[in-house]
C-alpha cells in the first residue's frame, strides 16, 4: 500500500512529504491505522538532527493518534472503526513485562529504537530500499501498520486531534511524577522546563498533593501557563539563581522532588542541588549532554537520590486512559499546551517547537476528521 510520509533522507535534513512510500503488509496480531494527527515531540528533532540515530532515511512520530482501518486475524482487543492513540511496543513476555514493567522490556531498545519492526522486518520503503521507523508506529504519515500492543482505545465521543501526545510527552512527565517519584500529599517538588514533558510533570505534581510545584524555566509566557496549570511558584532563571530561590521557597531546604526535561548540562546539575536532604531527581530528557557532580558532596552527605525514567514507567494501556480520566475531570489540561499545524507544515511546526514558540505542535494528518464521529 502506498502512503504519504513525512522523511528525513540523512542527519539534520528537513522533513520532506512523500508520497511513494510502501508500507509494510500486517501481520496476524497487526491493525492498519488511519492516522489523524500526531503530535511533534523532542526526541523526533533530536533523531532529525543526529544526537540520536535509528538510521536514515527515517519517518519519525510517535504521538499518533488515528481510528483503526483493518485487523490482523489473530487481534481481540480492537475492531474496525476504533479510535486509538498509539505508543510503545513491549513484547509483554520477557520478565520485566510479566512484573507490569513494559518500559523495562528486555527488548526495549531493539522494539522501539532499531529501525524496523519487532521482528526485524522494514515498515517502510521507498523504491524497493528500507527506511527507518520509530516506535514500531512512526506516526507522521497517513497511514501505518502497529502491533495490536502498541495502540490503546479511546473513547470515540473525545476529540482525536488532540490525545496523540497522550502516548509519549503527557505520559512521560506525570508518569514519571506519578509512577516513580510518588510524592506524598505535602509534599515538594521543582520542574525544570516547561514544555510538554514538564507541564505534564508538574500537573502530576498538583495532582498528587505537592504544597509547593515550582516551575522553572526562561520563557516568561511558559511559566505564565505554568502558574494556570497549577504551579505555585515560577521562576525564571536567566534573572535569578533557581537554587537559591527553591530553597527560600521551602524553608531553606529544598525540594523533595525534581524533575529536569532540558538536558542541558548546568540545569540538570541545578536540579541536583535543589534538592533537600533524602531528596531525588529524576533526569528524563534526551540528550547528548554530559553532567559532573560529587558523589559525596553533592549525593552521599545529604542522601541524595538521581534516576533516569524512561516513558514516565508508564503501562499506556493503564496510564493514558488514568490521564484521559484526569482530563475530563479538568484536572490535566493538556490541551492548552497545544496547537494545530497542517501536515505540510511540519518544518515551520517543528521549527516552533524548538524556538519555544509552541510548546506541543500537533499535525493535522486527516483534515476531513470531525470530532465525535
Amino acid at each position: 500500500m502506498k502512503i504519504k510520509a513525512a522523511v528525513v533522507d540523512k542527519v539534520n535534513d528537513p522533513f520532506v512529504i512523500k508520497d511513494d512510500i510502501e508500507l509494510a503488509e500486517m501481520k496476524a496480531t497487526d491493525l492498519q491505522i488511519k492516522m489523524v494527527a500526531t503530535g511533534i515531540c523532542h526526541s523526533d528533532e533530536a533523531i532529525r538532527r543526529g544526537d540520536a540515530s535509528l538510521g536514515y532515511p527515517v519517518i519519525l512520530g510517535h504521538e499518533g493518534s488515528g481510528i483503526v482501518e483493518k485487523v490482523g486475524s489473530e487481534v481481540t482487543n480492537f475492531e474496525v472503526g476504533d479510535h486509538v492513540i498509539l505508543s510503545f511496543y513491549a513484547d509483554g513476555t520477557c520478565d520485566n513485562c510479566l512484573k507490569g514493567m513494559p518500559t523495562k522490556c528486555r527488548n526495549y531498545a531493539d522494539y522501539n529504537l532499531s529501525g524496523t519492526r519487532p521482528d526485524g522486518s522494514d515498515h517502510f520503503q521507498e523504491n524497493g530500499h528500507h527506511i527507518s521507523d520509530m516506535f514500531d508506529q512512526s506516526s507522521f504519515t497517513t497511514h501505518t501498520v502497529v502491533d495490536q500492543r502498541n495502540a490503546v482505545k479511546v473513547p470515540k465521543e473525545l476529540d482525536l486531534r488532540r490525545l496523540g501526545p497522550l502516548g509519549c510527552g503527557y505520559v512521560t512527565g506525570s508518569g514519571t511524577v506519578l509512577n516513580s517519584l510518588q510524592p506524598r500529599p505535602g509534599q515538594t517538588i521543582a520542574v525544570f522546563g516547561t514544555g510538554a514533558v514538564g507541564l505534564a510533570a508538574m500537573m502530576a505534581g498538583k495532582i498528587s498533593g505537592c504544597t509547593e510545584v515550582i516551575a522553572v524555566d526562561i520563557v516568561d509566557s511558559r511559566l505564565e501557563l505554568a502558574k494556570e496549570l497549577g504551579a505555585t511558584h515560577a521562576i525564571n532563571s536567566k534573572e535569578e539563581d533557581p537554587v537559591e530561590a527553591i530553597k527560600k521557597l521551602t524553608h531553606g531546604y529544598g525540594v523533595d522532588f525534581a524533575v529536569d526535561t532540558t538536558g542541558v548540562e548546568p540545569v540538570m546539575v541545578s536540579a541536583i542541588h535543589a534538592l533537600a536532604q533524602g531528596g531525588t531527581a529524576a533526569l528524563i530528557a534526551v540528550t547528548a549532554k554530559n553532567i559532573t557532580i560529587s558523589s559525596w558532596n553533592d549525593l552521599c552527605v545529604d542522601d541524595k537520590k538521581v534516576i533516569g525514567v524512561n516513558m514516565g514507567d508508564a503501562i499506556p494501556g493503564v496510564d493514558i486512559p488514568r490521564l484521559i480520566d484526569f482530563y475530563q475531570h479538568g484536572m490535566f489540561p493538556f490541551e492548552k499546551t497545544e496547537k494545530f499545524y497542517k501536515f505540510e507544515d511540519i518544518n515551520q511546526a517543528n521549527a516552533d517547537s524548538g524556538s519555544g514558540k509552541t510548546i506541543k505542535p500537533v499535525l493535522i494528518i486527516d483534515e476531513d476528521y470531525q470530532p465525535g464521529k
